[in-house]
């Protein structure tokens, strides 16, 4: 690894050192920032996974009553009824934080049904479909909320590991190798100062005897 290129001083010395120390501790950091993200998306995942689930189930159920809907019923007959619903939904997106990732937490109230068509010109069937409807639209905005979240941590989480293989592979080894360069280099000029030292004293020792 290429060291950095500073002058082999003693205050690049203590500079170096500091750096490397918190480099180190950056490094420690992000691997339990990483660890905890990895859970949190594994976790996160399992509850998509069940609430894909019942999606599914409930689009299942939801498509047979509404094709028993227009056996019983007729097609256009069907599509009058459902263009005369005018039904709001009231959905609020709240962010909150995950380990300093936004993600969102999804919530809307469902109206009550209410007919626009007389009882005496429909049938159970059609108020089952619009049943079965309903619960599968409730259940779109807790998908959303985890796809969304899963999407985000991850994104984070390819982040936060491409600055671990950083601090791994280029940054800690870099200092590593400059801190031994300035240490042995700062070694090598106190020996030879320690050699010249010795050998202006044998000069002095040798004039004093002369």
């Amino acid at each position: 690894m290429a060291r950095l290129q500073v002058p082999p001083t003693r205050s690049n010395l203590i500079a170096i050192k500091h750096s490397l120390k918190l480099a180190q501790q950056g490094h420690e950091l992000l691997n339990k920032k990483r660890d905890v993200l990895m859970m949190e998306i594994m976790r996160v995942i399992a509850d998509a996974d069940e609430v894909q689930k019942q999606v599914n189930a409930g689009f299942e159920r939801a498509y047979t009553s509404i094709e028993e809907t227009r056996v019983a019923l007729g097609t256009e007959r069907v599509r009058r009824m459902a263009l005369s619903s005018d039904r709001e939904i009231d959905m609020r997106v709240t962010p909150r934080s995950i380990m300093g990732v936004v993600v969102p937490s999804v919530s809307f109230d469902l109206p009550e049904p209410r007919p626009k068509y007389g009882f005496g010109n429909s049938s159970v069937v059609l108020d089952e479909s619009q049943r079965s409807w309903s619960d599968v639209l409730a259940l779109m905005g807790p998908l959303a909320e985890k796809v969304t979240t899963v999407w985000r941590l991850a994104v984070e989480l390819q982040r936060t590991q491409r600055r671990v293989n950083a601090l791994e592979n280029v940054f800690i080894p870099s200092y590593e190798e400059t801190l031994r360069y300035i240490e042995d280099s700062l070694a090598e000029k106190d020996r030879e100062e320690l050699f010249r030292a010795k050998r202006a004293k044998a000069r002095l020792q040798a004039r004093t005897v002369g």
